[in-house]
């Protein structure tokens, strides 16, 4: 479990291809203070720690993670998001992410608004019900709020603002037009969406 509020921006030093592909993740993270098995968020994918050492871990990314994250996600330079699991007694500044990717969109505009960055991200119909007005979602690990929806013929186009801190302190504040970002629904909306369909099959 995991808060949306990153802590550290890592990135991928080595791609070894086995069985699945391993990667090997720096950070500033004291890795002395992790646990082979610990659950690690990196850009909002929940990864298992296999190896470490000091100011690097390494982890194992499944055939279905490849399959289900962001185009260029796992190859060697790119930047991640990083956030440790939450503990109890931890402080919940962002909201409930479970680091389970449920779908990727396409920046599709970005543009300075007063002192933030403004985002467009275009996803498609699988995410559009459960994306509001003031709700919360989750771009590539990072907690955000929802601030526009609008309905369009191929998904859903969102918009979110990057304030500066986020921007100086994530990978996010590095993106462009074009790029892929993995999108996390809320948990709330996600067990919402399932009552509704079950009922509606009653």
């Amino acid at each position: 479990m995991f808060t949306g509020i990153i802590t550290d921006v890592g990135t991928i030093a080595a791609v070894e291809p086995r069985g699945d592909t391993r990667v090997r993740i720096t950070t500033s993270y004291d890795t002395a203070d992790i646990d082979l098995g610990a659950s690690i968020s990196c850009s909002g994918v929940c990864l298992t720690v296999v190896d470490k050492a000091p100011g690097w871990f390494a982890a194992d990314v499944s055939g279905e993670t490849l399959s289900r994250t962001a185009r260029g996600q796992w190859a060697e330079g790119r930047r991640l998001n990083l956030e440790r699991a939450l503990k109890l007694g931890d402080e919940l500044g962002g909201h409930i992410v479970t680091g389970h990717v449920d779908g990727t969109g396409t920046i599709v505009d970005l543009h300075d608004e007063g002192g933030s960055k403004r985002l467009t991200i275009l996803a498609g119909p699988e995410i559009a019900p459960y994306m509001a007005e003031k709700g919360s979602i989750t771009l590539d690990g990072v907690s955000l709020t929802v601030n526009s929806v609008e309905d369009v013929a191929d998904g859903v186009r969102i918009g979110v603002n990057i304030i500066p801190h986020t921007a100086e302190v994530t990978a996010i504040g590095a993106a462009r037009p074009g790029d892929t970002v993995n999108i996390e629904i809320d948990v709330l909306a996600r067990y919402l969406q399932r009552m509704e369909d079950y009922r509606a099959k009653r």
